[in-house]
């Protein structure tokens, strides 16, 4: 009788479900567990379409993924939710050349997000001082840079280091496997906060490498930007008993 491997998926799931716990922030040696399987998965893993496909952005349809707005068409950016349970969640964001998420948050989250293809633009930003983030206008930090990433190692970011405040910008059509410990929860004050750049401070040096002050301010995001419901169309996670 031939043996069955575990689909990639599930593997993440497992490793997930030990790692995350409701007590505290998890430890660099556990979060490298997890990254260790996100590292190893690759598009197909996901039963995603073929890379030449979105990079034409094109559906599974073989249509066009755009979708008219005031007479224009805007990328769609779809997203394909694999599990969520209160400690963490799964899920794919599928951008289209030239589609972008702005300025957002995750607030007391720990984040591990793979570029499973293509190339995109990041710009990540930490608060200047972590326990004062409800201020309307707050300075931040940007340690972490605003170049383009191509498909490469998981990306780790942490409650209040890391660059808990990023924006993304799709350079070519990509999909982006993130992992959220624990996800968002409005109920419990972890929702996601949208921001936009007032003002710019200049340069600073940071304890490790240099960096700039911004002045953000909370906004609501253009009636165009839209994340739609995808299809999930890989193999089905199977949750444990306890």
């Amino acid at each position: 009788m031939a043996m069955t491997s575990t689909p990639a998926v599930q593997k993440l799931y497992d490793v997930c479900k030990k790692v995350f716990t409701p007590a505290s922030v998890p430890l660099e040696a556990q979060v490298a567990k997890v990254r260790a399987v996100l590292d190893s998965i690759k598009p197909q893993d996901l039963g995603l379409g073929t890379i030449d496909q979105h990079n034409r952005g094109l559906g599974d349809d073989g249509k066009e993924k755009c979708r008219p707005i005031l007479s224009r068409y805007v990328p769609v950016i779809s997203y394909l939710h694999l599990y969520e349970c209160d400690l963490f969640s799964m899920g794919v964001f599928v951008l289209p050349a030239s589609a972008s998420i702005p300025l957002h948050n995750h607030p007391g989250m720990t984040v591990l997000s793979r570029l499973l293809y293509g190339s995109m633009h990041v710009r990540a930003y930490d608060w200047v001082d972590p326990h004062d983030e409800k201020l309307n206008r707050n300075p931040s930090i940007e340690p972490n840079g605003t170049e383009p990433q191509q498909t490469s190692a998981t990306e780790v970011l942490y409650p209040t280091s890391g660059g808990n405040i990023h924006a993304f910008t799709a350079l070519t059509s990509c999909a982006v496997l993130d992992v959220l410990a624990p996800p968002y929860a409005p109920a419990t004050g972890r929702h996601c906060t949208y921001y936009r750049i007032t003002s710019h401070e200049g340069e600073v040096e940071a304890s490790d490498q240099p960096g700039s002050i911004e002045w953000l301010e909370e906004f609501h995001p253009p009636d165009d930007f839209v994340v739609q419901r995808g299809i999930y169309r890989g193999p089905r996670i199977i949750p444990s008993r306890n």
